[in-house]
């Protein structure tokens, strides 16, 4: 899962960040609001959930997220932020947040909220894609090959997934890397090639196409 972390604050968020990591989340960390919105409308990214600060330089999270809502963008948000009034909650609900944390907060907590946010985004959406022989389900982070559980890393669902939902079309090397990795993390050069290479081997070798200088997709197959 690939989360937007809007945070100013560099010992909270070099925190969450290390946290987030150690419970298998890709993080991008932007340190103000006119960041996170340009990260949140630039057409090549995609985020799964994100984790907004109200105290924000050079824009409020508060016009982050109206901004957001008005230009019909529906990742899930959470706000994270120090105020408890029940004033500051009813403004940030009714801005278009999602859920709303108050800080000092626990990790577990904060990731447990994120997983129901994901759960309750993945149940308006299709949680299920089916491709041949092949159930993943993005909700539960479950993937079955005839009806039998399979066990693949993290970033290899993520790459599973990106390629299925978008079968038939071809997905950039940028766009898949974009997927599995935060801006802030080195990519080794042939990642991304080891990651198709263990999928090939586990669901077949026609599973995924290679497009010479281009990227990869997943065939498109009647259901």
């Amino acid at each position: 899962m690939r989360v937007l972390l809007v945070e100013d604050d560099e010992l909270l968020g070099d925190g969450l960040c290390t946290g987030l990591k150690y419970y298998s989340y890709t993080v991008d960390w932007v340190r103000d609001g006119q960041h996170a919105l340009d990260a949140l409308q630039a057409r090549n990214e995609s985020f799964d959930t994100v984790v907004l600060d109200l105290g924000l330089p050079n824009l409020s999270g508060l016009d982050v997220l109206r901004s957001v809502r008005n230009n019909n963008i529906n990742v899930p948000v959470l706000i994270l932020t120090a105020r408890e009034s029940i004033e500051d909650r009813v403004k940030g609900l009714d801005a278009g947040a999602d859920d709303y944390l108050t800080k000092p907060f626990k990790l577990e907590e904060l990731t447990a909220r994120m997983r129901a946010l994901q759960r309750r985004s993945k149940a308006r959406a299709t949680p299920t894609i089916r491709y041949g022989e092949i159930t993943l389900d993005p909700a539960s982070h479950m993937i079955y090959q005839d009806n039998e559980q399979i066990l693949i890393s993290r970033r290899e669902f993520a790459l599973l997934q990106k390629l299925l939902e978008n079968a038939g079309r071809v997905i950039s090397r940028e766009q898949l890397n974009q997927t599995l990795y935060g801006w802030g993390e080195s990519i080794d050069s042939n990642a991304l090639e080891v990651h198709i290479h263990n999928l090939r081997k586990r669901f077949g070798s026609k599973l995924i196409r290679t497009i010479r200088g281009v990227g990869y997709m997943a065939e498109k197959i009647e259901q």
